[in-house]
């Protein structure tokens, strides 16, 4: 679920109490002084600081994702409006928020994926590009029901290249193995990671298995 967050990458402060006096600035705490220091303000007011969340106005506001995943995705207001765009795309499928924002994750790599080695730049989805992935799966007779299962064993499919890999793949099925229609169906629900192989290594490899033709 995204969550509104303006915590400091550095700091994480859950309070730092300061009585107001002319003296005490809290403004002037140091970045240096972490969990457990004490911070002193000219009034010989001395306050422990514990964990929690510390905020600046000079800070810019960022938006924290807490997806099941380990991994905090931080979104400025403008991302996370893009972010949530995208998940629209997703409601036809009745899934959680928080599976929706895995799959998105997991295809834009924000959140880690092994499908994707380190190849995969992080990216805040677009809801047209989502759209454009889903509208192509529906033109191969695939229905909402089938979607749901494809998203859900293979979410990376929405950060694919529809041209360079989707398209292109679908058409090396029909040429080479004579792959359409329903058992095309039937091929991509078992295994929709063709969707996005890249790589042939003939044999010879090239450590990149998970796009690799030689699984199929």
């Amino acid at each position: 679920m995204l969550g509104k967050s303006f915590a400091s990458p550095l700091l994480t402060f859950n309070s730092v109490s300061c009585f107001s006096s002319p003296g005490c600035d809290s403004g002037s705490i140091a970045a240096n002084n972490l969990v457990g220091w004490y911070v002193n303000c000219s009034n010989n007011f001395t306050s422990n600081v514990t964990k929690g969340s510390w905020t600046s106005d000079n800070l810019p506001k960022k938006w924290k994702l807490h997806s099941t995943a380990t991994d905090n995705i931080e979104l400025t207001e403008e991302e996370k409006k893009t972010w949530n765009d995208s998940r629209e795309a997703l409601s036809a499928f009745k899934f959680s928020p928080e599976e929706e924002d895995k799959i998105l994750g997991k295809a834009f790599g924000q959140i880690h994926s092994p499908y994707w080695y380190e190849e995969r730049k992080k990216e805040v989805p677009r809801l047209e590009v989502v759209n454009e992935i889903l509208d192509y799966l529906r033109s191969l007779s695939l229905t909402d029901d089938d979607l749901t299962k494809l998203l859900k064993k293979f979410p990376e499919v929405l950060g694919c290249s529809l041209e360079d890999e989707m398209k292109n793949n679908v058409e090396i099925l029909a040429k080479q193995w004579g792959i359409e229609g329903k058992t095309l169906t039937k091929v991509l629900l078992r295994n929709p990671k063709v969707l996005g192989y890249n790589v042939d290594c003939k044999g010879d490899c090239v450590a990149k298995c998970t796009r690799c033709w030689a699984r199929f």
